[in-house]
């Protein structure tokens, strides 16, 4: 198992709500942080964008982390949305186990 955070950024808070509370429903994730405002620039379709966002940041296991991007990807309005996933390196051992624990299918 690998703990891993997964960065993601809609720009609705609730749609940030329901991705994240869904998330933790099924397991997918045991936490998902949101964090408001944020404000991303980039380029999408050939024009530079600008624009409020809230990011999400989720704890969850290499084991849960396919499944976690489409259940992201089918709550999603964006057409591409960002989600990028990082393998937990270290950490405090009892919350990496509470992630393992936490995203277990059996629970």
């Amino acid at each position: 198992m690998t703990a891993m955070l997964v960065y993601m950024t809609t720009g609705e808070r609730e749609e940030a709500r329901t991705i994240g509370q869904a998330l933790v429903q099924e397991r997918l994730a045991a936490c998902v942080n949101m964090i408001e405002p944020m404000t991303s620039i980039y380029r999408w379709e050939g024009k530079i964008q600008e624009d409020k966002e809230v990011v999400l940041l989720a704890k969850t296991t290499s084991e849960q982390l396919a499944d976690l991007i489409e259940k992201v990807k089918s709550l999603h309005s964006y057409a591409c949305p960002c989600i990028v996933a990082v393998p937990i390196q270290g950490g405090n051992p009892a919350f990496l186990q509470w992630i393992a624990v936490e995203t277990a299918p059996d629970g």
